[in-house]
């Protein structure tokens, strides 16, 4: 039995917005190693460790195994949230998926969700579709976080169940580059939204040469371009 387990950087970073005591479930938890590592910390902690392939959760049994936390880390076999029953869990964490497969997770489960108080969501890409889904569903967002690790940037959103608190409508713009990440805007934040930029302007570039054109999706995609031009020379930074 080992209590030693290195987490990539955004999964210590996904696993910090748990609270302490908590009583999660990790959805698509591959080898167990984010709940191993917060159940090894936090004697108080219980998890339930989802995983959709047998070989991963082969080998996420064999983690929980080799780190003696049978008691307190159960891996099941499912498709996204229905390993859960209901009222199982008080927050959830799905990392390292696209972000509409996350929301795609986050509603066919939506009934096992009553629970819930807080959702970790670490979406690789399309982080927006985790933001809508979180406001068309009662759930604020409290923290978002962005990240740049081996070459890869990435964002983690969490979402806390709304408490009757009156929140402001987020905006298509916040929604597309995150309410609190607008406000504080850390380096990796330009990194992401550069490379962005030159992505969308080579695509829309490309649409204008189409012999059929999408003008709607033009002007949506132009429009996002001129969001992306604001948020880049905001403060003195530069889209270069």
């Amino acid at each position: 039995m080992t209590n030693n387990i290195k987490l990539s950087k955004r999964l210590k970073q996904t696993a910090s917005y748990l609270p302490m005591g908590a009583n999660f479930a990790d959805i698509g938890s591959d080898h167990a190693y984010l709940p191993c590592y917060v159940c090894l910390k936090d004697k108080q902690a219980k998890a339930i460790a989802g995983e959709i392939n047998d070989g991963p959760f082969q080998s996420a049994t064999q983690t929980v195994r080799e780190h003696g936390l049978e008691e307190v880390v159960d891996v099941r076999l499912g498709d996204g949230l229905d390993v859960l029953t209901a009222d199982e869990v008080t927050q959830v964490v799905i990392a390292g998926m696209g972000g509409a497969l996350i929301r795609s997770i986050l509603q066919k489960g939506i009934n096992k969700l009553e629970s819930v108080e807080r959702i970790i969501a670490q979406p690789n890409v399309d982080a927006r579709d985790v933001r809508e889904w979180f406001k068309n569903n009662n759930f604020i967002i409290t923290e978002e976080t962005i990240i740049e690790e081996n070459g890869h940037i990435y964002e983690i959103v969490v979402g806390d169940r709304h408490s009757g608190v009156v929140y402001p409508e987020l905006s298509q713009k916040q929604l597309l580059f995150g309410p609190l990440l607008l406000e504080n805007k850390p380096e990796a934040f330009y990194t992401k939204w550069a490379e962005e930029y030159e992505k969308l302007n080579r695509v829309i570039s490309q649409m204008r040469l189409a012999k059929h054109l999408n003008s709607e999706k033009l002007n949506r995609f132009e429009t996002e371009l001129r969001w992306m031009e604001e948020v880049l020379q905001y403060d003195g930074k530069s889209k270069q």
